[in-house]
């Protein structure tokens, strides 16, 4: 599927008390390869921006003040996504702040034009609980190198993140089985050339797994399964 890897920065923490977006930037994925396909805008927010907002991120009333609106960005923003899954690292945060700006305009939610919306903070918390997962984090726990990136940016972010993502899920491209042969207890060979064996137990094993099974389930009252 096609992806777009998207990051936004914005004035504030939240929407609903009239912050806005000031900076887009998002880049196409498709099988697992930057296609080189970006968008990348900064957008006057017709307010003030909060001084903690500039302090992560560095952009100015000043420098935004002849920026263009969201509205006349809109529909290239929209055809940009239209139909990719976007990835988005803590994507309820960038995902409000988009459908509220899209919502002002009288459009649809963006989940109605993209395939889905995957949120790459919760996948690392999944991956790494306990730890930390912002960015500089994972850029940290896969190599990526992040030593530009003195302010947050959102297409500098959004590169860093695809980057992070590939990491993340390259697992999922080389973990297909092939079985050898055609039998149970046969050798499997992963795609990566690694190769799993497989031991059946022997007769005093299959004894001993049989009698714990029957005292786990003399000891909870129910049968067991497995």
């Amino acid at each position: 599927m096609r992806k777009v890897v998207l990051d936004t920065e914005t004035t504030g923490l939240d929407p609903a008390q009239g912050h806005r977006i000031i900076e887009v930037g998002a880049l196409e994925i498709v099988n697992r390869q930057a296609t080189g396909r970006s968008f990348h805008v900064y957008l006057n927010p017709g307010r003030e921006i909060d001084a903690g907002a500039i302090a992560v991120h560095g952009l100015t009333n000043e420098f935004l003040a002849d920026k263009p609106r969201f509205a006349d960005v809109v529909d290239d923003l929209v055809a940009f996504v239209e139909g990719a899954e976007l990835v988005i690292h803590n994507a309820p945060f960038d995902m409000g702040f988009l459908n509220a700006e899209l919502r002002l305009l009288g459009r649809p939610k963006l989940e109605t034009r993209c395939g889905g919306v995957q949120d790459t903070l919760k996948m690392a918390k999944d991956l790494h609980p306990g730890q930390k997962n912002n960015l500089d984090a994972l850029c940290r726990r896969y190599e990526v190198d992040n030593s530009g990136r003195s302010y947050h940016g959102a297409l500098l972010d959004a590169q860093l993140l695809a980057e992070v993502y590939l990491a993340m899920t390259r697992g999922q491209e080389s973990l297909g089985i092939e079985t050898i042969g055609g039998h149970a207890g046969s050798g499997r060979k992963l795609k990566q050339g690694l190769v799993l064996r497989v031991l059946a137990p022997n007769e005093e094993e299959r004894a001993a797994h049989a009698d714990y099974l029957a005292a786990l389930a003399k000891e909870s009252g129910a049968a067991v399964n497995w």
